[in-house]
């Protein structure tokens, strides 16, 4: 095996599947509503096949590789080495010229094994983009955009910061190697606001981890698992915000998700009141 082709060929250990089919890169643009204004950070670049494109359309371009060696041939001076699972977008976006009032924009081709805590992790930062493209696995697509009656712990978790829609599906032929599932591309217009006012981000989805620990069960039974709580509690959460508790977790919209949070605060208050 050559130097070149040790360089360029996929790493199987990453999950690298490079995109070049030229008809989805232009779904991907269009999507995006670049202007020569607009900061872009890309998240997997690969062999800079969309990198190219964004460079021509947006006004600065930032693309975080995990694989050293593909950063080097990214084009000039877009390339940075490192994981999207830990580095600050925020601060790759601004750089030392500090924050810019138009925001930046995300755009990603997410490997499988790591697109949920990426996802998570752009939309929970303090700095948020004002605007997330992704291309992920088809069945995370559809997690991000359910509606009641088929959500996940993922689609509260994305539609409490962003609007989500699918931009376009995408077939294994579109990738070298093609992988063994299709893909969609996913548009976040992430709200300037959460979807629904809670008083502890962290605590709202304390509660709503709590409900989907056990997703095929009813829900008094899952989250008085998930709170370690007894199924008596569980229960008075539930009625006092209104749900049944004969419910799946998957059926819940995030305005019930939140009178749940907020049930249980109170009950927990009161019963801490009520026991000092």
């Amino acid at each position: 095996m050559t130097a070149s082709a040790r360089r360029f060929g996929p790493r199987k250990s990453l999950g690298q599947h490079f995109l070049h089919d030229t008809r989805v890169v232009q779904r991907i643009i269009d999507a995006a509503d670049l202007s020569p204004e607009d900061t872009v950070v890309e998240i997997g670049p690969g062999r800079g096949v969309l990198t190219r494109r964004l460079v021509q359309q947006a006004g600065r371009v930032i693309a975080v590789e995990l694989d050293s060696q593909l950063c080097e041939e990214l084009p000039p001076p877009t390339g940075i080495s490192g994981d999207a699972r830990e580095v600050d977008l925020s601060g790759l976006a601004y750089g030392e010229a500090g924050r810019n009032p138009a925001g930046y924009k995300v755009v990603g081709n997410l490997p499988y094994y790591a697109a949920n805590p990426i996802i998570r992790r752009t939309l929970e930062s303090e700095e948020p983009p004002t605007l997330a493209l992704f291309m992920v696995q088809r069945e995370v697509a559809e997690s991000m955009t359910a509606v009641p009656g088929n959500m996940r712990l993922l689609s509260v978790a994305t539609q409490f910061y962003a609007e989500a829609r699918v931009v376009c599906s995408v077939p294994p032929s579109a990738f070298r190697p093609p992988p063994k599932v299709r893909s969609s591309v996913v548009r976040l217009d992430v709200r300037a606001e959460p979807a629904v006012a809670v008083d502890d981000a962290s605590g709202f989805f304390e509660v709503v981890r709590a409900g989907f620990s056990a997703p095929r069960k009813q829900l008094h039974n899952s989250l008085s698992h998930g709170l370690r709580v007894g199924t008596a509690l569980g229960s008075a959460v539930l009625e006092r915000a209104g749900i049944d508790g004969r419910r799946r977790p998957a059926t819940l919209g995030l305005e019930e998700w939140a009178a749940v949070y907020q049930s249980w605060v109170e009950l927990r208050e009161g019963a801490e009141c009520g026991g000092g």
